[in-house]
């Protein structure tokens, strides 16, 4: 029987971890980088209309995210391809779009709403998804008001006013 020298059985050894650590490496960096980069594609910027129209070009290459009020009669619809104007105080932006959904019932003339995709050459907002909200809605109450929805000339009884109808919580 030969003896096997010691040094070709380190070297065995040795092409065993490197193999298996360089296996190890490439698949760490592999998802490292499709975790980077789904982190880039889902990150949006939040930006005002006036920011949007300063930024340059660097306004062509982010995803981002605009709201302002829809502008009254701006609204043109056509299945789910909407198209209408942001307005910013002083600031307009057209935008159109293209989601895969329709609108929410929400998105209405001098609605609140929010745009989120890039901006284009041609100086339209090229929205992916859209969100809205009826200003009227979410407005504050108003003094006198009940806050639960009940008429006015119902008064709402509260805990204390409650009389109970049963003998099973009294006293004997």
């Amino acid at each position: 029987m030969g003896c096997i020298p010691f040094g070709a059985l380190m070297s065995s050894q040795f092409n065993t971890y490197l193999k298996f650590g360089g296996s190890t490496a490439v698949i760490c960096l592999l998802l490292g980088y499709l975790a980077y980069t789904g982190v880039q594609d889902s990150k949006s910027y939040y930006v005002t209309i006036k920011e949007l129209h300063t930024m340059g070009n660097g306004a062509y290459s982010k995803r981002l995210r605009v709201a302002g009020n829809v502008q009254t009669g701006s609204i043109k619809r056509t299945g789910t391809h909407v198209q209408f104007v942001l307005v910013e105080q002083d600031q307009t932006l057209s935008v159109d779009y293209t989601g895969t959904e329709a609108p929410p019932d929400t998105f209405k003339d001098e609605s609140q709403a929010l745009a989120d995709g890039s901006f284009g050459h041609d100086g339209v907002f090229h929205a992916k998804a859209l969100q809205a909200k009826c200003a009227s809605k979410y407005a504050p109450q108003q003094p006198g008001t009940p806050a639960n929805g009940a008429q006015p000339s119902e008064p709402a009884k509260s805990m204390t006013q409650a009389q109970p109808t049963g003998s099973a919580g009294m006293a004997n």
